[in-house]
């Protein structure tokens, strides 16, 4: 039997002998699917062994062969063997300084045609294979298309773990590639002409639809919304960009690059946009990566005629790209050509400016979460802790601690809460005063007598209490007609629930 003959010259290592005898019955008879099958293990053990960079024209003109047998879609078996050493010689290429483009190129035009069983381990290491290559990579994305992300296995979404190293599994990385590619744009031939990139808006539109399924079946991957909203943007809809940024956003507050990317979803004119800068530039960041955000910011200060501000930002960049050897822009060199430049002085640092917004910009993430207008009870100021009341159901304490200056008892304050309270502490997102025409109903007006049983140094307007410092310090006396607000009080010798005076406006 011809095909048992080959295998056992294959096995014991005789390929110039089994290629021959395989393809004598294949020239015999070219339509038998067994001698097909036969040829076809002989190039793949051939492929096997010039799966090097040193024997890539070898491992081609095999890979070619092997195509032009025009194997039926059935015979899987050989291509899926064949996948590990097309990813094997990619992998290799991959590792190099200077990746031949051409190459990665060829094996991938070559193997188009291929029945490889998906999903497969073999097909989802072909795939790893080449995603090595993506970054300097123009074919990427249609390789990405001939692979389809729809046959990556159930392990592929799993996260690895290399060198006591978390990564992200290899469906998440393939998800930020693809978006990657796409925000950097294709460039397209017309006439003969290279037309400059250009992104293809129906290409992302597609491409969002299947973003928007790995980001809810998905939760724990934090990049897809990321991309997702910088596709949006690339979209120019700003709108749903804020709408699907956002929740990101609140997990990666403390990133600098995330209030960048957000100030980009503004128009230049839109406070929001400076907010969103300035909260970047707040955050602890070493200055070399802050170089492109200090030029977005400055653009915006130059414009406002914030000459000192933009100065500041300006020697900032400088120091940044000079200590790097990095290029100066063009725009950085007009800039310090100009008279406001020369006739300037720069300040210390931004942060006083930063600060003014920093509220601002905390406000956009959390525009979703509804305010709550409540009272202040009582301040400790060593603790920066705030008690409130908003009414029966919800009171409590929180910190203040850099969220609002110099509170009073008796204030209302608008405040939103990080979900529910624990053991009566409150997690807040935002405080701020409360307007005049802000309602809360855990304050009101009172008037009326005040009523005092000696020895007692405390009295009552009708049901509110009225607490001896307040006498003492209004020097009031028995039957007094006094006017003051109160507030809703929790007593805990009594377990119930009353009002206390706050404030006496008037005797």
């Amino acid at each position: 039997m011809p095909f048992k003959e080959v295998k056992e010259l294959r096995k014991s290592g005789k390929l110039v002998e089994a290629l021959t005898m395989a393809n004598q019955d294949l020239e015999k008879e070219p339509a038998n699917i067994w001698n097909k099958r036969s040829i076809a293990w002989v190039y793949h053990d051939y492929l096997k062994e010039s799966a090097t960079k040193d024997n890539f024209e070898k491992f081609i003109d095999y890979l070619i062969k092997l195509k032009a047998l025009e194997l039926p879609a059935d015979e899987k078996m050989v291509f899926d063997t064949c996948a590990y050493q097309i990813g094997k010689l990619i992998f290799s290429f991959a590792n190099d300084e200077h990746i031949d483009y051409s190459k990665v190129n060829s094996l991938f035009e070559n193997i188009k045609t291929f029945h490889f069983t998906k999903p497969s381990e073999s097909y989802s290491f072909l795939y790893k294979a080449f995603h090595k290559c993506y970054k300097n990579w123009t074919n990427y994305l249609q390789f990405a298309d001939w692979w389809g992300f729809d046959n990556f296995s159930s392990q592929d979404y799993l996260s690895e773990e290399f060198k006591g190293k978390k990564i992200m599994s290899i469906v998440e990385q393939a998800y930020i590639a693809y978006s990657k590619k796409l925000l950097e744009g294709e460039s397209k031939e017309v006439e003969g002409f290279i037309l400059p990139k250009a992104i293809d808006k129906i290409k992302i539109k597609e491409f969002l639809h299947k973003l928007d399924i790995i980001i809810e079946n998905h939760p724990e991957y934090q990049y897809p919304p990321y991309f997702k909203a910088k596709l949006l943007l690339a979209l120019g809809d700003e709108k749903e960009v804020l709408t699907n940024f956002i929740p990101f956003a609140k997990k990666k507050r403390n990133d600098f690059w995330v209030w960048e990317l957000l100030a980009d979803t503004f128009q230049p004119e839109d406070e929001r946009k400076i907010a969103c800068l300035c909260k970047a530039l707040s955050l602890k960041t070493p200055n070399e990566f802050l170089i492109n955000t200090r030029q977005k910011i400055t653009e915006i200060l130059i414009r406002q005629y914030k000459f000192q501000e933009a100065k500041t930002e300006i020697e900032k960049i400088l120091l940044a790209r000079n200590d790097n050897n990095w290029k100066i822009p063009k725009q950085i060199s007009e800039w310090t050509e100009q008279d406001w430049f020369k006739n300037n002085a720069s300040l210390k640092d931004n942060f006083s400016f930063y600060k003014q917004y920093l509220k601002s910009a905390e406000e956009i993430l959390f525009a979703d979460i509804p305010e709550e207008t409540v009272i202040i009870e009582f301040v400790n100021e060593n603790k920066s802790i705030i008690n409130f009341v908003k009414d029966k159901s919800k009171h409590g304490f929180f910190s203040y601690s850099g969220m609002i200056e110099k509170p009073k008892i008796g204030d209302l304050i608008n405040v939103r809460f990080s979900g529910e309270g624990q053991d009566g502490f409150y997690k807040v997102l935002s405080i701020k005063k409360s307007s005049s025409d802000s309602v809360c109903y855990a304050i009101k007006d009172f008037q009326g007598n005040l009523k005092m049983r000696e020895p007692a140094s405390f009295g009552f307007v009708e049901d509110i209490f009225v607490e001896p410092s307040l006498i003492v310090k209004h020097e009031l006396n028995k039957n007094d007609m006094i006017k003051g607000k109160a507030i809703l009080s929790f007593n805990k010798k009594k377990n119930e629930w009353g009002w206390k005076a706050i404030s006496i406006s008037s005797i």
